[in-house]
């Protein structure tokens, strides 16, 4: 990253949110702010006259929400979504957003934002292309999932199993299962059909997490996944499983 500071836009209907994100960036010493706006419409002005590096960006604005502001920005600056409503990150995938901050959070969640917003800067800028991914039909390769007051970033690659859990989706990806207020016709549509198998109206896995596949005693089936834990398998998805199952090994 070069010396020069990082030209910074908030983006805020409410001013105490705004002034409260100023104060916290005030002794960054590689962060500047260039500017403010109230609205999504004024915030797309001022990325066109401001050119800044990163946004922090609001989701319920009057006018222009902030996913139809990142339908207008140009490729180029990184954006942290900041929103007091958990379901509309969680609901969103791939918004070519860098982050995730709910409302009300801390200087510690904040620092780890910083923290990823400075690696990333060494990076080339793909956000015309995650957010054609994320509002177009293909695959995804993140997800983003509530862990406690934190939006976190899942890797799709990650991912060992989804569950269905009413209108929510349980990914397990090691460690605690992470929620996702999305269903699982909606996940299994962006998801790359050749790495992920709906085995059970509500199950999803990663055929490259599957140890074992095998027909109990009581003639259904089910899969043993490397992580230990088991599913069924309906008997119409047994004979594909069972072919992918043949063919790697």
């Amino acid at each position: 990253m070069s010396s020069a500071r990082v030209r910074t836009l908030i983006v805020d209907d409410e001013p105490l949110a705004r002034a409260g994100l100023r104060r916290m960036l005030a002794d960054i010493s590689w962060i500047t702010v260039v500017g403010e706006s109230a609205d999504g419409a004024d915030a797309v002005r001022r990325t066109q006259t401001l050119v800044p590096e990163l946004i922090f960006l609001d989701i319920q604005m009057p006018g222009l929400s902030g996913i139809e502001v990142l339908r207008h920005l140009p490729p180029g600056p990184r954006v942290v979504f900041t929103t007091a409503f958990a379901e509309h990150a969680l609901a969103a995938f791939e918004l070519g957003a860098l982050d995730y901050l709910l409302k009300p959070f801390g200087s510690e969640r904040f620092g780890r934002t910083l923290e990823r917003v400075r690696a990333s800067l060494g990076e080339p800028v793909a956000a015309g292309d995650r957010l054609a991914e994320a509002l177009g039909k293909g695959p995804m390769s993140r997800l983003f999932a509530r862990s406690g007051r934190s939006i976190v970033p899942i890797a799709v690659a990650d991912i060992i199993r989804i569950e269905s859990s009413g209108d929510y989706a349980a990914v397990f990806a090691g460690g605690e299962p992470h929620l996702l207020h999305v269903s699982l016709d909606r996940l299994a549509e962006r998801l790359e059909p050749e790495r992920f198998l709906r085995v059970h109206r509500s199950h999803l896995v990663n055929v490259l997490q599957v140890r074992r596949f095998a027909r109990r005693l009581d003639g259904n089936y089910e899969a043993q996944l490397k992580d230990g834990s088991v599913v069924p398998v309906s008997r119409n998805r047994a004979a594909t499983l069972r072919a992918w199952v043949a063919s790697s090994g």
